[in-house]
């Protein structure tokens, strides 16, 4: 019985070591710790395009405009050809977590927060990827951005200079996928009905003087022959009186074009008199806009119904209208539908109004604003990675006219900074005949621009270089969406020099964490109510001391440090 116990001893170190190197082994070849396991990115080959061999889900959060008739019939905000088509070349099947319309997603977002109850992959604002990142809720993006961002992505990232990446950078992690915007989405032109103005023997308003006496003839004299007409469109629910440094573009029938002509940047962090940061909002040259506002209300220029109207865009979609402020790309939005509906709708877009120097002052944004964040712990997060590749990668075989961009699950914009002059230039070129389409196809960052170059006799009639509705083919309304917010919606900012004024930052600091949202609800309703006449003009003051008194004085010291860093 002695020699038992030693051989027992010895068989038992034997499958102990047996048992170490199998774990060793394991962890080597695939297998995972718990803290390895963690957000680690699938060990498939790090392809940017490639297809699963098996079809994984990825249920998302979505904002879905209930007011975007674009889709065909028989197509769904789940399906259409967007998710087809990442199903199709990824074998990734799109599921709603939730979905939720313009003016109530950040709402949607801020309760799955709340509820530590996120979606797999959804879109968010910077101040959300904040309370993501300090919630510990979603997964490091890292190797996933650094094995699986596309050629073509990370060019574009990397011309924002770092930007892009340091908005997403927490503790040297890359926490969410960051997108990079043209620069022309800041810049908010002054949207016209041309054939009104043609109509009635007007010029077009170059001041906020001549901007009045037309709104004035256009709500008077009713050039579409009812008693209904809309000046100027105001805000609707989801939409703001004016960008601001948080959320700096695509501000759809706000106000930005008048401000800025008055030198009032409000929501923006600017350099004051002593060198020193100030809040736009609460400068002297934000009173003086908002009396005119205020005056522009009541004499019925402006939409009586801004701030409660559900959908600015209706209003232009059927006929109503004569002008509103928005960025290049209204097309997409309320004018394809409007054209629809009457083909003789000339809307035109105008870097306007100027200042009293007879110069176009608008603010301008920054190129990032909009971020990808995946769930903590999902298993595919790389999957994220690539429905935004796929987008960037096909995006001009999509159509526009049969569901809106917006239907595209998780879509951020990918463009160079220039993307959207560079296509004006070079689709005026090829009309001209001094370069032909083939000259422009070597420059995959900008996306979209040999379908641009290819199609553009498709669309565009002679005379080529006038761009009045009358000498466009609207057969086909895709192509005449791209085409259009090219030659008109972007032409202002080619042909006109550009005095933009910048923030002096575009994220939050760490009071505003806590008190920005209250800071924001206080200076938007006093605005509001001073624009339409249910508070005086001097509210203004008693808003800049109490914006001071809470919380204010403290973030301008806080933004002073930000930007002496």
């Amino acid at each position: 019985m002695r020699f038992r116990q030693p051989l027992l001893l010895l068989f038992l170190l034997v499958v102990c070591l047996l048992v170490a190197c199998a774990e060793n082994s394991s962890t080597k070849d695939g297998g995972k710790s718990e803290s390895e396991n963690e957000n680690e990115v699938s060990s498939e080959p790090a392809d940017p395009f490639g297809k699963y061999d098996e079809t994984i889900t990825i249920a998302i959060g979505q904002e879905v405009d209930p007011s975007d008739t674009s889709l065909q019939d028989g197509d769904t905000p789940l399906d259409n050809q967007y998710t087809r088509h990442v199903e199709e070349h990824l074998n990734i099947k799109v599921e709603h977590a939730f979905t939720a319309s313009p003016s109530n997603y950040d709402q949607k977002v801020s309760l799955a927060i709340a509820g530590n109850d996120l979606p797999d992959a959804m879109v968010v604002g910077p101040v959300e990827l904040r309370q993501l990142v300090e919630a510990d809720q979603i997964a490091d993006l890292t190797k996933v951005y650094e094995n699986y961002a596309s050629p073509a992505i990370k060019e574009i990232i990397d011309s924002t200079d770092g930007v892009a990446l340091d908005n997403v950078t927490f503790d040297g992690k890359i926490m969410a996928i960051p997108n990079s915007q043209a620069g022309a989405d800041g810049v908010h032109n002054l949207w016209i009905r041309k054939d009104w103005l043609d109509k009635l023997e007007l010029e077009v308003p170059k001041t906020i003087e001549e901007l009045k006496k037309v709104t004035k003839a256009f709500v008077e004299q009713d050039p579409d022959g009812k008693d209904d007409t809309i000046g100027l469109a105001g805000p609707d629910t989801s939409n703001k009186l004016y960008a601001n440094f948080i959320e700096s573009t695509n501000n759809l029938y706000g106000f930005d074009g008048i401000f800025s002509a008055l030198h009032s940047y409000p929501g923006y962090w600017l350099k004051g008199e002593d060198g020193k940061p100030v809040y736009g909002s609460i400068l002297p040259e934000t009173k003086e806009a908002l009396s005119v506002l205020r005056d522009m209300y009541s004499e019925g220029l402006i939409d009586q119904e801004m701030g409660v109207r559900e959908d600015s865009g209706e209003s232009i979609i059927s006929g109503k209208t004569g002008m509103f402020f928005g960025p290049f790309w209204m097309p997409y939005a309320s004018l394809t539908d409007a054209v629809k509906n009457d083909p003789e709708a000339n809307w035109q877009s105008y870097a306007l109004p100027l200042d009293a120097n007879g110069d176009f002052t608008p603010h301008l944004s920054t190129t990032t604003t909009q971020y990808v964040v995946v769930r903590k712990d999902y298993e595919h997060p790389e999957a994220a990675m690539k429905i935004l590749n796929n987008l960037l990668a096909h995006e001009s075989e999509f159509d526009p006219s049969k569901g809106g961009p917006g239907f595209y699950p998780l879509r951020l914009v990918y463009a160079p900074a220039d993307e959207m002059e560079v296509t004006t230039v070079a689709l005026r070129e090829v009309l001209a005949g001094t370069k032909e389409p083939s000259d422009f196809y070597d420059m995959p960052a900008y996306k979209l621009l040999k379908s641009d170059v290819d199609t553009i006799h498709d669309v565009k009639l002679e005379p080529y270089d006038n761009t009045d509705i009358q000498y466009w083919d609207l057969d086909n309304l895709g192509q005449w969406t791209r085409a259009y917010s090219a030659l008109v919606g972007t032409a202002p900012l080619v042909d006109t020099e550009i005095k933009g004024v910048k923030s002096l930052i575009y994220s939050q600091t760490e009071t505003m964490e806590n008190r920005w949202v209250n800071l924001k609800k206080l200076e938007d309703e006093v605005f509001l109510k001073i624009i339409m006449g249910t508070e005086p003009l001097d509210a203004f003051d008693q808003f800049v001391k109490n914006w001071e008194k809470q919380g204010g004085e403290q973030i301008t010291e806080e933004v002073a440090e930000v930007v002496s860093e």
